[in-house]
């Protein structure tokens, strides 16, 4: 069963998208992930079967960037951080 996460992010252009790009490919595969760089908050969205939070946050993190898991029905004021154990 696929589920889909989402996370806020500070992926801001094309240019961020392609530095991001490899990590995610390998972290959730291409083709499973899209990110919004229009919206304010620069949302990620991931869908698969074996998605795991804290894989997306520390794949961007080893790439210079952060994610902000969101929490479904929270207001964009509501985000929160998931920290690998």
């Amino acid at each position: 069963m696929k589920k889909e996460l989402k996370f806020k992010t500070n992926i801001k252009c094309m240019g961020c998208v392609s530095a991001v790009t490899p990590a995610l490919n390998e972290t959730v595969g291409a083709g499973n992930w899209e990110v919004d760089i229009q919206s304010p908050n620069k949302p990620l969205t991931i869908q698969g079967e074996e998605v795991e939070a804290n894989a997306v946050i520390a794949a961007l993190e080893k790439v210079g960037y952060k994610a902000d898991f969101w929490i479904e029905g929270h207001t964009d004021e509501k985000w929160t951080r998931i920290f690998s154990s």
